[in-house]
């Protein structure tokens, strides 16, 4: 093999990997902490799939994060869209969906 298809190879396989990242990098990042539950699930409509942080209210107020989805057409193949709920300005419990691994097609 010469050297300019080596180097072409390198080019395509760095290409193929940047392309199966970019969905990940993506995604956008929302603080809620001082939104509605409206506004969360406007977001959610909108995006598609967002990542939710907010504060914890147990553990010395650290920061939580989670991708969060809009319904089943957000997650990958072999997860489910599970409900979930997360705190808002006006709710403790604002409900939301999250992708979760589908244990219908684990082996065991």
């Amino acid at each position: 093999m010469s050297a300019q298809n080596i180097a072409m190879k390198r080019i395509l396989a760095a290409a193929l990997i940047s392309m199966a990242t970019s969905d990940a990098l993506a995604v956008e990042r929302f603080e809620i902490s001082n939104v509605t539950c409206e506004t969360v699930q406007a977001l959610l409509r909108t995006e598609g799939s967002v990542i939710l942080v907010y504060r914890s209210r147990g553990v010395l107020g650290l920061p939580i994060y989670d991708r969060y989805v809009q319904g089943q057409q957000n997650c990958n193949p072999g997860e489910v869209a599970r409900g979930a709920g997360v705190p808002t300005a006006d709710k403790d419990y604002c409900p939301v969906r999250k992708c979760v691994t589908s244990q219908i097609f684990t082996t065991r």
